[in-house]
């Protein structure tokens, strides 16, 4: 057996370290207390179910007069008359039925007592059960069935459920009929307390991805789920582990199964007496972990056993610190999830942040808030050691620090960023640092009389402009913001600009001769003539407002701020296009555009006309173009000639008639014949 893993034994001495979170936890304690304290005022004490998994204690109660008794014994004993008896409902809950049953016994009877010692955090699940779930409902529970906790958790359940030990089972049951069942209902999912805690969240990453509608309740004790991580991190640091428990509780099994999985020289144990002779003689870190259920005094003598120290008392108070309503504390993120944050505070309480208790803003998530491993400063406005629960705010201090930073933003005139939450008379409402600050309409970039409501949502950024520390008003401005980055954005392009440089710009405005056009905070304009070869009569022939529109600079003069722009190139000039396809000779399909006394005026393509002079329309003599053309008419003409320095065209439709007179003349001489 290798017990040092890190370095040679004769170089390392034996060190004890003993988790900090080390046996009871607070609704075990307070169960216990409870026993103790019945039982020293005399009477018939009964558990239902041994009140923690442990047989040392167990045996403990019986000599005190406190005996476990099944489901049987309980029916037989409400039915005496009197009972004369004390019935303590241990930790894990019971069955919605059961409670109903015992309710009315004690009603029915004056001397059958209950003594309802079940963890709050089970008590919560019964609650998320019995209001979340419905015939409309799918629940899934992650745990085993045939544990009491679960046995309880399920009784109240409204519809159909699963219960699911592991990852692993998950996995496979996806595989058959309950991936469809998951598919036809909402899903609900929460889990036993002492719950493995990586396994189920490998689960739970398993069920989110296939199910984006489903709602989880991260149920594990806080307490559980701390000891666990805790476990985890000091098998990590430790070449021997040892967890101590009673081989029947769930909650020791599973802080072994941690501990082995990171240490493989890590042993389950019940007490002093099962540790191995060797560890004490190994010069190596041993790490002691104890389950919830397992006594203080079991666990100090392991811990003696092995490092003969003696304030172990001291040691195990460590985590039980008193933690007063209006304390402030300093803690780590232990976990977060949807609802909650919770906090180790360095106490037996659990410390519990909520999102209201975050934050005003019901958009905020606390997972973009919080991650584990964070410290941060709260005010415990709400202590409940019954629940060993510490309710957090962090908004006092947080309102404090913000405010600070406010101030500073003001007198710096530092660019913050925030949401506009809401539209008020006059202006909008921006949350940023934890503060309101109020931006009047005239201080937006909506225009006059514009809707303010189309900011809401919205993020923005603005300088503090006012500042009344009184009365904590604060007065914000979005316009200057915008103008200043204007400036920047115009400065910026004046320095890069140069004659021929290409932009993608966006028609902003248009007039009869030209249209303005946005290239990213200055405008530049775009004469019609530089819009396109054609001719036109008005910019909106062609383009709309919000059209984009790819441009050149032709010029421009920085100090009046005007730009000069192209938008038309050789690439598009129809003359080119014309030459590159035609030549004189051609015989081309044209369409008549206009008529003049002289001739028609013919398109060969877009913004190239010909002209068919009066005397190359037909092989007589007419008196006007239009005794045999009309407007729109298509007609063959040849390409008689072409003039590249005028930009002009040549063309005959009588060319092509004459071609065809010898064959006439040959037809009129056969018939001669």
């Amino acid at each position: 057996m290798n017990l040092c893993r890190n370095a040679p034994a004769e170089e390392k001495q034996l060190s004890v370290i003993l988790a900090k979170h080390a046996g009871f936890c607070f609704g075990v304690k307070r169960a216990t207390e409870q026993a103790e304290k019945l039982a020293s005022g005399g009477g018939r004490i009964y558990t239902l179910g041994h009140l923690i998994h442990n047989g040392k204690y167990t045996k403990k109660l019986e000599s005190m007069g406190v005996y476990a008794i099944d489901g049987s014994a309980l029916e037989a004993l409400m039915s005496k008359a009197p009972a004369n008896a004390t019935v303590i409902i241990r930790a894990h809950g019971i069955t919605k039925q059961l409670a109903q049953s015992l309710k009315k016994a004690e009603e029915n009877d004056p001397t059958f007592h209950t003594c309802d010692c079940t963890c709050p955090f089970v008590s919560k699940i019964h609650r998320i059960m019995d209001e979340n779930t419905s015939e409309e409902t799918f629940t899934v529970i992650f745990g085993d069935e045939m544990h009491p906790e679960v046995k309880g958790i399920v009784s109240y359940i409204h519809g159909e459920y699963a219960v699911i030990a592991s990852s692993d089972k998950l996995s496979e049951l996806l595989c058959g009929e309950l991936r469809a069942k998951l598919s036809e209902k909402s899903i609900i999912v929460a889990c036993q307390t002492t719950l493995n805690h990586f396994d189920y969240e490998k689960s739970k990453k398993i069920l989110q991805k296939l199910y984006t509608n489903a709602l989880f309740f991260d149920t594990i004790c806080c307490v559980t789920e701390e000891r666990q991580l805790e476990t985890e991190k000091l098998a990590c640091d430790c070449d021997v582990m040892l967890v101590v428990g009673d081989v029947e509780s769930a909650n020791s099994r599973k802080l072994y199964e941690i501990a082995k999985a990171h240490c493989e020289n890590t042993f389950f144990i019940e007490s002093a007496a099962d540790i191995p002779d060797n560890i004490k003689k190994m010069h190596c870190k041993a790490g002691i972990a104890a389950g919830a259920s397992t006594p203080g005094y079991i666990i100090e003598e392991v811990q003696t056993t092995m490092s003969e120290h003696e304030n172990f008392a001291e040691l195990l108070d460590e985590s039980f610190k008193n933690i007063s309503t209006g304390d402030t504390v300093v803690g780590y993120v232990m976990s977060v999830s949807g609802t909650e944050v919770r906090v180790d505070i360095g106490s037996k309480c659990t410390g519990i942040l909520t999102l209201d208790n975050v934050t005003d803003d019901p958009q905020a998530k606390l997972e973009n808030l919080f991650k584990v491993g964070d410290q941060i400063e709260a005010v415990a406005y709400r202590v409940s050691d019954v629940d060993g629960i510490a309710f957090l705010s962090t908004k006092k201090i947080t309102a404090a620090n913000d405010w600070k930073l406010v101030q500073e933003a003001f007198e710096n005139g530092t660019v913050l960023e925030g949401r506009v939450t809401e539209a008020v008379k006059g202006g909008v409402v921006i949350r940023a640092l934890s503060q309101r600050i109020f931006v009047p309409a005239s201080q937006t970039m909506v225009p006059r009389d514009g809707d303010l409501s189309t900011l809401v949502g919205t993020t923005q950024k603005f300088k503090i402009i006012d500042l009344d520390a009184s009365r904590r008003r604060v007065l914000g401005s979005i316009r200057v913001v915008a103008r200043e980055e204007r400036k920047a954005r115009e400065e910026a392009f004046w320095n890069e600009i140069e004659v021929g440089k290409h932009y993608t710009g966006t028609v902003k405005s248009m007039t009869s001769y030209g249209v303005f056009v946005d290239l990213g905070g200055v405008d530049g304009m775009v004469h019609s003539s530089e819009l396109t070869w054609l001719h036109i009569s008005n910019p909106k022939d062609i383009v709309s407002i919000g059209d984009k529109l790819d441009v050149f600079v032709k010029s421009f003069d920085r100090e009046k701020g005007r730009i000069s722009l192209g938008h038309k190139t050789e690439e598009t000039n129809p003359w080119t296009l014309f030459r590159a396809a035609h030549n004189v000779g051609d015989v081309v399909s044209v369409t008549i555009a206009s008529m003049m006394p002289f001739g028609a005026f013919a398109q060969i393509i877009p913004g190239v006309d010909g002209l068919i002079h009066i005397s190359q329309i037909a092989d007589k003599k007419l008196a006007h173009p239009s005794d045999v053309l009309e407007k729109g008419q298509v007609v063959d003409a040849k390409i008689t000639d072409i003039d590249d320095e005028k930009h002009k065209v040549s063309l005959s439709i009588r060319a092509l008639l004459a071609k065809e007179e010898p064959a006439e003349e040959e037809a009129s001489a056969q018939d001669a014949e």
